[in-house]
């Protein structure tokens, strides 16, 4: 979908009227109207039809090719004005005996109202000449005209006067929550400087080539993924992954774009274009993100579309039924259904909701998680079973060599020579650990390579033919080997078809994966498990300290199967952890797919959430975040319509003045907004 930027809509209502607006058109394919991040994604067919519907539905939106620059900031002059204007005409209207004072007052009243009122006024008009009979402008509009009608002057003036105070604190809110965004996408880089042959050139990132040497002074930020051709210097990378530490890095370090140069001046060469860059997809993640919606957002949305029309029937069978039986004057029940019309508004819901989210969202990108969907946050809740990969995600995958075993033809040194030819492309841990151990033993000739999935690799070096890999990869080429059945990780070697011996490697565990994995317990999942590519030996060993099941030797489409029986045989909703290749399958399946910071690109695609840092502790962390941020959004849920059923009850039975409801429901309003706020500073 092309995705364009907005300016002038001024709410989260509005957002999702147009949304559903522009989706019923035939025209239109898909759209999706972002509040938040002031964006719009859309599939048509004709967009001048769009730009023609948008101008009718919200003439004060426009539509831009690029961001908007900040609005100007709000100003509470006018506000004051009118609360300072409606306070001196009610007391002179009290106090003063005068006639011409009283018609004063009067006049001041009536001036008050239609200057406090004037969006509410034009709101009504849009929504009316589009044929949108409820919502909060019509509603406001019809009550205040009712109040006139009863002669309560006073109160009417005083609904638009808190309805523009409301609308003021709430703008202040969700201006704040826009901020708070920004500052989290402003990670992304607005400039580089390219070396050239006449000097230093200066591009936008989005321009910068493969293979270009980019020059980055102290206090600006490395433009997209690299390596340090010169310089040393220290990074602040906490935008990027959550780590507060600065990171040292000096010729050959691999740099991530967004980082912010803290000491010296560095050359890096681009490995990246922008737009496959750490930081694009971190801000294309985290705008996609908030885009989006939850479950419990679609539903108040639902909610909201017939709760305002039923609210609005129910105060008019208040104003009209009772007196039509008897009970009671007119003007006393109409009065009492204009209170049941003041509390219809469904502001408290439909704006703090997706705040809370959007803020769980923002939390958790702080600390280098970053989640791809609303949807995906509120799923967590519901998470009971959890599956881990081994390598790398609950082990450090920092192999070693610990022994090397030859055959009676062979050399210890040949097994670690073929060995090390066979693995130089790869980069597995496992080869990297084979590489360390290798250094400066042999010259390295690679015509092939052949990564083999769960087994291993072939590589063809100085006109052998070598594999290396487990027993599988062995039994694939039909070697013969004395033994398939030793304990540990093992990687066979072996050349020209013939056996050469193998190479035992050791692995640990990450140092918080018990902490993690009991946390996770006592926060209420039930049942964990290892699924593992390596030998039945090492899997055993950590399932064993970690206290939970495993499955080991397993292909990808083998871990496929074991996720899904996993999943078969537990109630409630089942999350998988991985870092590799092999592990993308069964991340997609997954209800919660989460990809550690070292996995493969594929793997991140993959997955639903991605934990930047590669701690197993922010694992903990998202499944706090997503509690919480639910908790405050039912907390909200329930306590806006409490207040608004208790108005509702007080109204009928002659206990609230109107006034009161609107302040009542201006309150609930700011107290949900204020509530929804503090999933932006959970931790």
């Amino acid at each position: 979908m092309q995705k364009y930027y907005f300016k002038g809509l001024d709410c989260p209502d509005c957002a999702n009227k147009l949304e559903a607006e522009l989706n019923k058109q035939s025209y239109v394919k898909a759209a999706q109207v972002s509040f938040n991040t002031n964006t719009l994604y859309l599939d048509c067919q004709d967009f001048s039809k769009v730009l023609e519907l948008i101008k009718r539905l919200e003439p004060e939106m426009e539509i831009l090719q690029e961001e908007a620059e900040e609005d100007a900031p709000l100003s509470v002059y006018p506000l004051l004005s009118c609360i300072v204007l409606f306070v001196l005409s009610v007391g002179v209207l009290h106090f003063a005996t005068s006639p011409l004072l009283r018609g004063l007052s009067y006049a001041l009243l009536a001036g008050v109202y239609l200057f406090a009122g004037k969006d509410v006024f034009l709101g009504a008009f849009n929504s009316l000449k589009n044929k949108r009979f409820f919502d909060e402008n019509t509603l406001m509009l019809s009550a205040t005209i009712a109040a006139f009608c009863v002669g309560a002057y006073e109160e009417s003036v005083s609904v638009m006067v808190f309805f523009s105070a409301g609308e003021f604190l709430q703008s202040l809110a969700i201006k704040r929550s826009k901020k708070s965004l920004q500052a989290l996408l402003d990670v992304a880089p607005n400039l580089a400087f390219v070396k050239t042959e006449e000097g230093l050139k200066q591009v936008h990132p989005e321009e910068l080539k493969i293979g270009d040497i980019v020059v980055v002074k102290v206090g600006e930020k490395i433009p997209t993924d690299g390596v340090v051709l010169s310089g040393e210097s220290l990074l602040d990378q906490k935008p990027l992954t959550g780590e507060p530490m600065p990171v040292n890095v000096r010729e050959n370090s691999a740099v991530l774009g967004g980082s912010i140069n803290l000491k010296a001046v560095l050359e890096v060469r681009v490995s990246k274009t922008y737009k496959d860059s750490s930081v694009a997809k971190i801000v294309d993640l985290v705008s996609n993100a908030v885009s989006q919606k939850s479950q419990t957002e679609k539903l108040i949305t639902t909610f909201a579309k017939y709760y305002t029309p039923a609210v609005f029937f129910i105060a008019l069978a208040i104003a009209t039924l009772p007196p039509l039986l008897g009970h009671g004057s007119f003007h006393e029940w109409v009065y009492r259904g204009l209170i049941a019309l003041m509390v219809s508004c469904p502001c408290a819901l439909v704006i703090s909701i997706p705040l809370g989210y959007f803020g769980g969202v923002g939390a958790a990108s702080r600390l280098g998680i970053l989640i791809k969907s609303v949807h995906t946050l509120e799923t967590l809740t519901q998470i009971k079973n959890i599956a881990f990969d081994k390598t790398g995600t609950l082990s450090k995958g920092e192999f070693e060599v610990v022994e090397v075993v030859n055959q009676p033809h062979f050399s210890r040194e040949d097994v670690l020579r073929f060995a090390s030819c066979a693995q130089i492309l790869s980069t597995h841990p496992i080869a990297k650990s084979i590489q360390k151990a290798c250094q400066n033993l042999c010259e390295h000739n690679i015509e092939e390579f052949n990564e083999i999935g769960g087994m291993g690799v072939q590589a063809k070096c100085c006109a052998n033919l070598i594999v290396a890999g487990n027993d599988q990869i062995l039994h694939k080429y039909n070697i013969p080997h004395p033994s398939c059945s030793l304990e540990g990780t093992i990687v066979h070697v072996a050349t020209n078809g013939e056996y050469v011996g193998y190479i035992v490697v050791a692995d640990s565990l990450k140092e918080d994966a018990k902490e993690c994995l009991q946390t996770l317990k006592k926060g209420g999942l039930e049942h964990f498990c290892i699924l593992s590519g390596d030998n039945e030996h090492a899997t055993k060993s950590v399932a064993k300290a970690l206290d939970c099941t495993y499955h080991a030797g397993l292909l990808p489409e083998q871990k496929v199967a074991a996720f899904e029986s996993f999943k078969a045989q537990h109630k409630g909703l089942s999350a998988f952890v991985g870092d590799g290749i092999n592990d993308a399958p069964t991340l997609a399946m997954a209800d919660v797919g989460v990809g550690m910071g070292s996995a493969s690109q594929v793997s991140k695609e993959s997955a639903d959430i991605v934990i930047t840092n590669n701690a197993l502790s922010s694992i903990v962390q998202v499944f706090r975040i997503a509690r919480k941020t639910r908790h405050i959004v039912i907390e909200n849920i329930v306590f806006a319509l409490g207040v608004k059923a208790l108005f509702l009850v007080l109204g009928v039975a002659g206990e609230a003045s109107l006034w009161e409801a609107v302040f009542g429901d201006v309150g609930v309003t700011l107290i949900a907004l204020a509530n929804s706020m503090r999933t932006m500073r959970i931790k």
